[in-house]
């Protein structure tokens, strides 16, 4: 589930197609309407039409929720492949978890152990966060990012605070980053890690006057 409540003009940036279509084909795989998502989501049915086509992009905390309310996991959004399939619903909870894939005998993954900077499949949100997926293909269990937030960049606005499954671990690289977490407030410089437990609600910021570069591996848990 996620405390923060969206809205709709949140960005209006090109996604992904191959963002966009998964939510778009899981949706319509779940029997869900546009306007059923939306409620779930509390946005417009009109913001997520949008979304769907490309024409507006959503922050971190309204990605999650709709991910959620798909039951899809976050690693299924950077699947470039048409065919490729989504974690079942059954087996995910709200952010996902279920058995990792298993790999040819011949090599791990699809494309091998190794995936290269130039290869990084990304999703740039609302609010100046963009995320680099670090794994080289799917995986189920875990989400290895790589995330820039640019200047005045945060995972949602003040006051609207995510809530999902699942455990973060955070590495900050570069810049300085705003974590709050609970009723706590933190400040993580080079070097600094966190460890959050995504159920209590939390957001992230870049403070100062250059991007905040993070590393984040988020474990998901099966919801309670």
């Amino acid at each position: 589930m996620s405390s923060h409540r969206p809205n709709d003009s949140e960005g209006l940036a090109e996604v992904p197609h191959f963002v966009t279509s998964r939510l778009r084909a899981k949706r319509q795989q779940t029997g869900l309407s546009v306007r059923a998502l939306a409620r779930l989501v509390d946005v417009s049915p009109s913001f997520i039409s949008q979304i769907e086509n490309g024409k507006a992009n959503p922050s971190v905390g309204t990605l999650l929720a709709i991910v959620s309310a798909l039951g899809l996991s976050l690693d299924d959004l950077f699947a470039e492949t048409e065919d490729a399939e989504p974690v079942p619903a059954s087996d995910v909870g709200e952010l996902g978890s279920a058995a990792p894939p298993q790999p040819p005998a011949s090599r791990a993954w699809h494309g091998g152990w190794v995936l290269r900077a130039t290869d990084r499949p990304i999703v740039d949100l609302a609010g100046g966060v963009r995320w680099e997926r670090l794994t080289p293909d799917v995986d189920p269990d875990v989400t290895f990012l790589y995330v820039r937030y640019d200047v005045g960049g945060s995972s949602s606005p003040p006051g609207a605070l995510m809530q999902h499954n699942g455990r973060e671990y955070g590495l900050v690289l570069s810049g300085s980053l705003g974590a709050q977490v609970g009723e706590q407030t933190y400040v993580l410089d080079p070097g600094d890690s966190i460890v959050t437990d995504c159920t209590i609600p939390h957001r992230f910021w870049t403070i100062g006057d250059e991007p905040a570069i993070v590393i984040w591996t988020i474990i998901r848990t099966d919801a309670a």
